[in-house]
């Protein structure tokens, strides 16, 4: 059974790092998913699919992990670049503006 940690990504719909702070660890799937002929559903046997632990720390989750005897692999996170105006969001309605309102 192998386990991946990671840090999750924003959602696309937040412009912020809210819930991006915490670690997770998750077990990789052991069987495939299977169709259920009558109802058309897809299930699976493995329950460990189901499991997902969040942690405060990188350190935190990979001491679970070497304790728990669970073989894991590090997804390290990309750093975002900070998108920082001078003037920020109060800029849009500054009354010293030099050119022309375009919207």
């Amino acid at each position: 059974m192998r386990a991946r940690i990671y840090q999750p990504a924003r959602t696309a719909m937040q412009s912020g790092t809210a819930k991006t702070k915490s670690w997770i660890l998750e077990f990789a799937p052991a069987s495939a998913r299977e169709v259920d002929p009558l109802m058309g559903w897809t299930s699976s046997s493995d329950t460990q699919a189901q499991v997902r632990l969040h942690f405060d720390t990188l350190d935190a989750a990979e001491a679970y992990a070497t304790d728990k005897g669970i073989a894991y692999d590090v997804q390290l996170p990309k750093a975002r670049k900070p998108v920082i105006r001078p003037g920020g969001y109060g800029e849009n309605f500054a009354t010293n503006r030099r050119g022309v309102w375009t919207h």
